[in-house]
């Protein structure tokens, strides 16, 4: 049954203009993009990729609205769970449904991971990506605000002024405002046709908080929204599920709902009624199975690999929106002249933007002679698998059309790389010596402040020539890789990279 979220969220009255505005949007989306009636029928198939090595279903529409699927049979004919140490007692195949969006990549990778532990404890995973519903209102909405978010990501990095002005305050600031969640609210009321097939009982991690929001509508009594980002923002809110965050910081801050009320022009900003005892909970980060697992033995090899001389292993990663090329071109570029001397080897994992490779080896003419590692996911995996206790030089290029292909990609060469190059997203909470380069939206910031905090990466450097001189830094300082690499196995001992067992525990 739907419930009104955006009159009250946690005991916090929404001012009624708000509640207009709320309703507009709502109303002018079902203008713009139909109503599906609140009925979508799903069948589940095998998930590409991630199906054979995770057991993971992918969840479809299905064609007839007549038919008989049932998530909890399906759930119980699958192979028998992994002997892996985490088994939880009792969990023998039955489902869990992982809620996400094709948002960039983050959302994808982050529900990744709690697919690779729900598979590591025994459960059948179930991915739910509300964007796989072409004939869904869902849907439709969410591609075209994806769209939206997508051109303002890229924007930011080609304009200095827009970023400064308006993306940067909407990315820190707008999605804020606890009033952005309910007109967010008012709108995910409009999500909940996927969800009719589904037992209102079975467990449910969202890992964008539309579809926790979407699942708390639909009548779901078992839901957590895995909150992704360290910067409290009332966006991430879905009132009704229990919300998980990775850093105590986090959990302070979405706790008494910081700096979420409309602030005056004049005078102190509202204070809020803070989130309710049992609503909220600091897990840990939420990372794969595979690495947490295997934190160990990767660190073991980095160190080995690094002290002994061999070249420093880099691994560069295009984020989902495919922003930030002329930083990734000059940061190649710096890097050539030490793969050319055998001191450094380069990965760069476009992910599905064909098109960021092409411009890159244009533009880099080195570039035509690095091995390419294109839509053939097998290749990939044996590359990676060998890569961890074997030699690796030169540059390796690598691209998938297959979204699932493109994001796993990067789990499976993380292992083997001696430095990931990423923006703070949901890459800073990984386990693997990390330099942060500049983010993309003000929610990002405090991502690469907890990893410098926590050791395993650097504070985020944001312009090229502080970039290269940490490079410089790492390759005549080999000994600052090694320290990230023992700061990495002190958390593992504490647990911190736990988060996506302790999350979907609190589902079951």
């Amino acid at each position: 049954m739907l419930t009104d979220k955006s009159k009250r969220i946690f005991g916090n009255d929404i001012d009624e203009r708000t509640q207009r505005q709320a309703m507009r949007g709502k109303e002018g989306f079902l203008k713009r993009f139909g109503d599906d009636g609140g009925v979508c029928h799903i069948d589940a198939i095998d998930a590409p990729i991630i199906g054979d090595r995770l057991g993971v279903r992918q969840l479809v529409e299905r064609g007839e609205a007549d038919g008989t699927f049932s998530i909890t049979e399906d759930a119980l004919i699958q192979p028998p769970f992994p002997e892996t140490g985490r088994t939880l007692l009792g969990a023998a195949g039955k489902p869990v449904v992982i809620g996400n969006i094709r948002m960039g990549f983050g959302h994808y990778r982050i529900a990744m991971a709690f697919a690779s532990c729900a598979h590591a404890m025994g459960f059948t995973p179930y991915w739910m990506d509300l964007c796989g519903f072409p004939n869904t209102t869902a849907s439709k909405i969410i591609k075209s605000q994806n769209d939206l978010y997508s051109m303002g990501s890229r924007l930011s990095q080609q304009s200095k002024l827009f970023n400064k002005l308006y993306w940067e305050p909407l990315n820190s600031e707008g999605f804020r405002q606890l009033t952005y969640n309910a007109k967010d609210q008012k709108t995910a009321e409009l999500f909940v046709a996927p969800f009719a097939d589904l037992p209102s009982d079975v467990p449910f991690v969202g890992t964008h908080a539309w579809t926790a929001q979407a699942a708390v509508h639909a009548g779901l009594t078992h839901v957590v929204n895995a909150i992704p980002d360290n910067w409290p923002m009332a966006l991430h809110l879905a009132e009704g599920a229990i919300h998980t965050v990775q850093t105590p910081s986090s959990y302070y801050g979405y706790k008494m709902l910081r700096g979420m009320g409309r602030k005056p022009l004049f005078g102190t900003p509202r204070i809020l009624k803070p989130m309710p005892k049992g609503s909220l909970f600091d897990v840990g980060h939420y990372i794969d199975h595979e690495l947490v697992a295997n934190i160990e033995d990767d660190c073991k090899h980095r160190s080995r690999r690094v002290m002994d001389g061999e070249p420093i292993r880099y691994l560069l990663t295009v984020g989902g929106a495919g922003a930030q090329y002329d930083l990734f071109k000059g940061i190649i570029e710096h890097l050539i002249p030490l793969v050319q001397r055998n001191e450094a080897a380069l990965m760069v994992n476009v992910g599905d933007h064909k098109d960021v490779w092409d411009k890159l080896a244009s533009a880099i003419p080195v570039l035509a002679h690095a091995t390419c590692h294109f839509e053939d996911f097998d290749e990939v995996e044996a590359f990676a698998t060998a890569a961890l206790d074997g030699p690796l030089e030169g540059i390796h290029a690598f691209y998938d059309a297959d979204i699932f292909a493109a994001v796993y990609s990067t789990n499976l060469l993380m292992r083997a790389c001696d430095v990931l190059i990423t923006k703070p997203s949901e890459l800073a909470y990984y386990p693997v010596p990390k330099l942060m380069i500049r983010r993309v939206g003000g929610h990002e910031a405090w991502g690469a402040i907890r990893s410098a905090e926590l050791g395993d990466g650097t504070y985020e450097m944001q312009t090229l020539p502080e970039i290269c001189a940490m490079i410089d830094c790492f390759q005549e300082e080999r000994e600052l890789i090694d320290f990230m690499d023992q700061n990495i196995r002190v958390e593992a001992e504490r647990g911190t990279y736990d988060g996506a067992y302790n999350a979907l525990l609190l589902a079951m």
